[in-house]
This record gives structure tokens, C-alpha cells and sequence, in this order.
């Protein structure tokens, strides 16, 4: 739980950022927000998570 609310944390901070340098405008942000938002009611979801867990356990496992 911990880790997907720091990627939605992080996912909204490059949002605002994105916004406020002009990079993408309000609209197509609600766009990508409203398409994300449906896009975690579908089938696809669980598919999703599972990969973003691996992602994130793959970067843990990174010794520096």
C-alpha cells in the first residue's frame, strides 16, 4: 500500500511540474488523469500492479 501511494505521490508532483512548465496543458492533464482512473477499473488493473510490484522490487534490489 505504502509503495502505491508514493508512485500516485510522484506521479502527481511530475503532473503539477508538467503543468506549470507548459509541457502539457489542463486539459489533456485531466485527459490522462480520467483515462488512469478508468483504467484501474478494468481487467487490466491487478495485470498493472503486478508489474509496477516487480518494477519496484527489482529497483530495491539494486545494491549501490
Amino acid at each position: 500500500m505504502a509503495i502505491s501511494l508514493s508512485v500516485v505521490l510522484l506521479l502527481a508532483i511530475v503532473l503539477v511540474v508538467m503543468i506549470r512548465s507548459g509541457s502539457i496543458k489542463g486539459g489533456p492533464a485531466v485527459v490522462a488523469v480520467l483515462f488512469g482512473f478508468f483504467l484501474a477499473s478494468t481487467g487490466l488493473a491487478p495485470t498493472i500492479n503486478d508489474l509496477m510490484d516487480s518494477i519496484t522490487k527489482a529497483i530495491a534490489d539494486i545494491n549501490f
